[in-house]
């Protein structure tokens, strides 16, 4: 797995560098904190998700961006169930479909912090509005599937500059 990490920031800062050269304008960072509700019965043994994460958007025509993140999230543990931490990376497409307002879906792979964790191949397909001024908020559905998947509903408030 480390080698499909590896792979999908090498992809990804490849189509960066590319990507940036046409349209370095438009390229921004922004740095987030997220919170999430577990879903299904990992919702049964964890009760919030908060973290962080910062992302990368590369304009790649009018409205649609190609983005790079990597973060942190932490699942509280219910009833003395111990907390669990993962690092999601991943790339995917941002779409704006109308003033402010975007779509979004990414893909790639969150990696347990707990010895022997593992790492899951991640998704999450999202929506979210921008302000202006460089405020962002979006609502996404992520998943991480290794021998069964751990979902999270979540939103992430964020900053770009």
């Amino acid at each position: 797995m480390k080698k499909i990490i590896l792979a999908i920031l090498f992809v990804g800062s490849t189509v960066a560098t590319c990507l940036a050269q046409k349209s370095n304008d438009a390229s921004k960072f922004s740095i987030g904190l997220e919170a999430g509700i577990p879903t299904g019965s990992f919702g049964d043994f964890y009760n919030l998700a908060i973290g962080g994460s910062l992302k990368y958007d590369i304009n790649i025509s009018e409205g649609t961006y190609f983005n790079i993140s990597a973060g942190y999230t932490s699942f509280s543990g219910k009833n003395g169930v111990p907390s669990t931490g993962f690092i999601p990376v991943k790339v995917g497409i941002k779409n704006y479909f109308s003033e402010g307002f975007y779509g979004e879906a990414q893909v790639g792979a969150a990696k347990s912090t707990e010895s022997g964790g593992g790492t899951a191949f991640a998704y999450s397909p999202g929506i979210g509005y921008t302000f202006t001024g460089g405020f962002d908020i979006g609502l996404r559905y992520e998943a991480w599937s290794k021998n069964g998947t751990i979902g999270q509903f979540a939103t992430r408030i964020a900053y770009s500059f």
